[in-house]
């Protein structure tokens, strides 16, 4: 998995924000003293965002040592030992919250992304993220998202067309919107947003790439699979959550997109803790 080109932008923001003109707390400790530390999990994860980890510390303090266990996409358990810090007590310190924060929250998209992937993995479909990122964290969290087993959408309203209802009705219909997609912006993948099968049926005479099935009723995903016969990737959308992501799976449609494995995450319960 490649890692995202902004990770130094990210982490700089980051500290900016919580460091500002100093940090008048580890001020307190004397400059020469030296410290190591530990990051444990207290719950079972999948790690994801080490890169970010180190990122905090390159810019702080690069004299800073951290010596992973583990690596992105690995799953963890609780308890276990993810990483030794060794530096300066004050270095490690400052950037403590910044580099949790990052290790933390990461791990947490990538968790809820394993979650939903093992549902799934009896069959082929695929679960997709969306935009509905943290804000400042798109690239990471789709990142994430990979670590989890999951695979991402578009990244931005740039390198997909996405046509939904407002589109649709500000375009007049289905087709007008495929069509004038094809005419602005040729060799980018169009989808279409439906509600029903009539929908369904306008976008496949359309030829859009992808049919997003938004809110279908279980019945309408799997007429909608047996009409397409495989000929237009389909992806159901809405009302998606682990008691019901194995019977949508199961329609045979190719993926399932989920805002929650970005919007509605958990941060991962990690901890760092200084050796005596």
């Amino acid at each position: 998995m490649k890692l995202p080109n902004d990770i130094s932008a990210t982490v700089a923001r980051a500290l900016a924000e919580d460091i500002g003109t100093g940090d008048v707390t580890a001020g307190l400790i004397p400059a020469d003293k030296q410290a190591s530390a530990t990051v444990i999990s207290r719950e079972d994860a999948v790690l994801c965002g080490v890169a970010w980890f180190d990122e905090v510390f390159r810019q702080l303090d690069p004299t800073v040592q951290i010596d992973w266990q583990f690596r992105d996409g690995e799953r963890v358990a609780a308890n276990a030992l993810l990483c030794t810090l060794r530096g300066s007590a004050r270095s490690i310190l400052s950037g403590e919250r910044a580099a949790l924060n990052f290790l933390q929250t990461l791990s947490a998209t990538a968790t809820a992304t394993r979650r939903y992937v093992d549902l799934v993995a009896h069959t082929a479909c695929r679960i997709l993220d969306t935009r509905k990122t943290l804000p400042g964290l798109r690239t990471a969290q789709k990142y994430a998202v990979l670590c989890g087993g999951g695979t991402n959408h578009r990244i931005g309203l740039y390198d997909r067309v996405l046509i939904k209802e407002n589109h649709i009705m500000a375009a007049g219909s289905i087709t007008a919107a495929i069509q004038q997609a094809r005419a602005l912006h040729p060799g980018i993948l169009v989808e279409v947003e439906t509600e029903n099968l009539q929908e369904l049926a306008e976008a496949t005479a359309a030829h859009a790439d992808i049919i997003m099935l938004d809110e279908y009723s279980l019945a309408d995903m799997r007429e909608a699979v047996r009409v397409t016969a495989g000929k237009i990737p389909l992806e159901a959308s809405g009302g998606v959550s682990p008691e019901t992501l194995v019977a949508i799976a199961e329609t045979g449609v190719d993926f399932v997109s989920i805002g929650g494995i970005t919007k509605h995450v958990r941060a991962v319960d990690l901890s760092m803790r200084f050796q005596g």
